[in-house]
């Protein structure tokens, strides 16, 4: 049953990166805008990697702020977490989304850049261990950041990262 997960989810990564106007190896095109998936696109990426989700509501409504949703997910977010998953060994539970209620901007929840994670000790203690320190954002939040340029903020509850590519996929 695992093999079946793990094929459709490459089926469907493969599906995406082979789309009018996204390059070879998954970069958008100059002409598009970064490549966006569906709520049952991503679930089936993160079952396939042992990645769990959980809503404060039980639901996954990208209109509804309690709901964690996927819904117009970037495909290099969803990747950047299957590389997360894999690179630290660490449990990963995402706890938001795609969603309404999250902070605005260009490289937002909103937009698909975004994913917030349960804090767990190994994946603090990765992220802080593999990551350099760049220091606080403005709204106080630490913050390191990966070789590859992604961002992860410790909001002191969950870990906001944002995921500007996936990670070296």
């Amino acid at each position: 049953m695992k093999l079946r997960s793990v094929l459709t989810a490459l089926t469907l990564v493969l599906g995406a990166l082979l789309a009018p106007g996204v390059g070879v190896l998954g970069g958008a095109t100059a002409a598009h805008a970064a490549t966006k998936i569906s709520h049952a696109t991503a679930t089936s990426m993160f079952r396939a990697s042992g990645i769990t989700w959980s809503s404060s509501g039980g639901c996954s409504d990208r209109s509804n702020a309690t709901c964690t949703s996927f819904d117009q997910l970037n495909l290099a977010t969803a990747q950047g977490a299957q590389t997360l998953k894999s690179a630290s060994g660490c449990a990963l539970n995402i706890t938001g989304g795609t969603e309404t209620g999250h902070a605005s901007g260009t490289y937002s929840h909103w937009n698909g850049y975004k994913l917030d994670f349960s804090k767990y000790t190994c994946l603090g203690t990765y992220i802080k261990n593999t990551f350099s320190y760049i220091g606080l954002r403005g709204d106080g939040a630490p913050q390191w950041k990966s070789g590859a340029g992604n961002v992860y903020a410790d909001e002191g509850s969950h870990w906001d990262v944002t995921f500007y590519n996936c990670g070296g996929c």
